[in-house]
């Protein structure tokens, strides 16, 4: 029999097959941890900023959701006291209703008797007041969504540096997945920092969108009180 007929089909042919090389892959902990401690700073940075992001916007979105509503039959039922003279069940109206725009009406009211500016003045400055309130911590959003992708680029800065120090240190022996590594480690960041920033910046919007919109029925809803107190009696 041919010699090497026996040599290719040996069990030793099947080793060879298995010495193919295999594609390494890294997971997400091993990204954040290989980057060294300027890096895991800097996620650690990241990854704080992200939970106050989606802190921030949970709670904002909540509590401008509930100062949106409104009862239907408010508006009617104040315009019904107030025409007929009955002050105290329209302030005990208000102040049965949690939104702004009862605030506003209670302020309102509490005022009536004095001149329509007077009026007019202390309602405006109560609906300052509760938009005041109501973007409560959007400048921290807005800038979590501008500071993040900045960091990001940091740590892609830092990490490029340390790349580039190996390269230098190891003098005529440079190896490719030596620099290889340090790039795609540094990268990392600008990924992370760009997802926090994305996501801080779409939740500001949306918030910003919502504060908008009750503020349009806050502004409504004042002027059609202020113009029931002008009517001619």
């Amino acid at each position: 029999m041919n010699p090497f007929l026996q040599i290719t089909t040996t069990p030793d042919d099947g080793l060879l097959l298995n010495n193919e090389p295999v594609q390494k892959t890294l997971s997400v902990f091993e990204l954040i941890t290989s980057g060294g401690i300027g890096g895991m700073i800097i996620m650690t940075i990241l990854f704080v900023l992200s939970i106050i992001a989606v802190s921030i916007f949970i709670e904002r979105y909540n509590a401008i959701k509930k100062a949106g509503k409104l009862d239907e039959n408010f508006t009617q039922q104040l315009r019904d006291h107030v025409t007929n003279g009955k002050l105290d069940a329209a302030r005990d109206l208000c102040q049965s209703n949690s939104s702004p725009v009862a605030r506003m009406m209670e302020k309102g009211i509490s005022r009536i008797g004095r001149p329509l500016k007077d009026i007019a003045a202390a309602v405006e400055n109560t609906g300052k007041i509760e938009v005041y309130r109501m973007e409560k911590n959007l400048a921290l959003l807005a800038t979590i969504s501008g500071a993040a992708p900045m960091i990001g680029f940091l740590g892609t800065v830092i990490g490029m540096i340390l790349a580039f120090h190996e390269m230098a240190s190891a003098g005529g022996s440079i190896q490719v997945d030596m620099l290889a590594e340090g790039i795609y480690t540094a990268m990392t960041t600008t990924v992370a920092g760009l997802s926090v920033g994305i996501l801080a910046y779409m939740g500001y919007n949306i918030l910003v969108s919502k504060v908008d919109k009750v503020v349009y029925k806050m502004e409504v809803n004042a002027t059609e009180f202020l113009d029931l107190l002008n009517e001619p009696v």
